[in-house]
């Protein structure tokens, strides 16, 4: 009895997960929250917005804003994919710039 083998390739993918926390200047409103939203929709890793106890998908404007997250408060960003790193730091900047 004769096996054979064929040789098995392999493909690594690298996951890359990024999360940054912002304290926010201003109240998440409509203008912001559909900032977030139209950034997040760009980009193809998974991204989670954190307030409290609630996690959101940002690509929500409603979702986004449902998270209540006001002057003062911490929100934070967590992307996990090929371009984590740089959705983290996009929609970070637009909280830290929310008016």
């Amino acid at each position: 009895m004769s096996t054979s083998s064929e040789p098995t390739t392999t493909t690594a993918t690298t996951v890359s997960r990024h999360e940054r926390a912002v304290v926010l200047p201003a109240n998440l409103h409509a203008r912001p929250a559909g900032q977030l939203a139209r950034a997040a929709a760009t980009f193809t890793s998974a991204i989670q917005l954190e307030h409290g106890d609630r996690t959101v998908n940002p690509t929500g404007v409603l979702a986004v804003m449902g998270l209540g997250a006001t002057l003062g408060s911490t929100v934070t960003v967590r992307a996990e994919g090929p371009d984590a790193e740089q959705a983290v730091e996009t929609l970070a900047q637009i909280l830290a710039a929310a008016e």
